[in-house]
């Protein structure tokens, strides 16, 4: 029988962070998955440690839950793809080391929400309970110790400002059956996925309110060449997905609310936690 998560970590030189994540995973309450590890050739030792980490006899059960695949790769996300090949559950959750669950009962919380949308909208055979959706809830920032709300209601607008991070989307493994991540995008090969799953494959993202993951940052995306390809990306994919006069309109209400101050804000440690206290608020209304 598939488990219904396939949770999904990439690996290159992790280091500790890699059992750091682990640990997140063994500790939660909900045992419907497995654990996909793609290394992309680490030579600093830990896949030698993971061997005997998965070894020790309090682990037996854990590791049986755990399969570990050896293979080159050009980014992050090549290595990304390069997993799903091996992954076998109905939904898709990309965990990167570092990054961890908030807590113990976050994969408990998003398998009853889950399955009650399913229950929901008729699609109840259990073939399809992983096709086409996409469920998404809340991170918590550990650099700005806040939690960071994402918007309940996507539409176009919210696809332009931003989309919520791979952390805290769960894929239907359907939307990895047709395609991947497209390794062109350095940056922001997840917001293209989202993108061509919301646009072309016609999913409505469908907001959870659990507050999913402790997202590491101040990684590969953060450092300054990565910022400024990060917003050439996303102009050149917003004009893949949506019209000129769309970006234009995009633009100018993003201009006109005040943009650059609220992101300022977001990442100031000063401001960040009332900041986002404010958005969390608002979604609600």
């Amino acid at each position: 029988m598939k488990p219904m998560f396939s949770i999904i970590t990439v690996s290159l030189n992790p280091g500790e962070k890699l059992f750091e994540t682990l640990e997140s995973i063994r500790k939660q309450t909900c045992t419907d998955y497995e654990i996909v590890i793609k290394d992309g050739g680490s030579r600093d030792g830990s896949m030698e440690k993971l061997q005997s980490y998965l070894e020790q006899p309090e682990n037996t059960e854990f590791a049986g839950r755990i399969r570990v695949f050896r293979e080159p790769d050009k980014s992050i996300y090549e290595g990304m793809n390069q997993a799903v090949v091996y992954a076998e559950g109905n939904y898709y959750y990309f965990l990167n080391c570092g990054d961890s669950f908030y807590d113990e009962k976050v994969l408990e919380q998003l398998k009853a929400a889950i399955t009650e949308n399913v229950s929901c909208d008729g699609r109840t055979d259990e073939a399809d309970t992983g096709k086409g959706r996409i469920f998404y809830g809340d991170q918590y920032d550990m650099l700005q110790h806040t939690v960071v709300a994402s918007n309940p209601h996507m539409d176009a607008f919210a696809c332009y400002r931003n989309v919520p991070c791979h952390q805290v989307c769960i894929y239907g493994a359907e939307l990895f059956a047709e395609r991947g991540y497209n390794p062109v995008y350095k940056v922001r090969g997840d917001y293209e996925h989202f993108l061509w799953c919301f646009f072309e494959k016609k999913v409505q993202p469908v907001y959870v309110p659990v507050v999913m993951a402790n997202y590491e940052g101040g990684g590969f995306s953060e450092t300054p060449a990565n910022r400024r390809r990060s917003a050439a990306e996303h102009k050149e994919i917003t004009a893949l997905y949506m019209s000129r006069g769309q970006r234009f309109k995009y633009r100018m209400i993003l201009w006109m609310t005040l943009a650059p101050l609220r992101t300022f804000m977001a990442h100031n440690p000063v401001f960040s936690g009332v900041y986002n206290k404010c958005k969390s608020l608002l979604y609600r209304h």
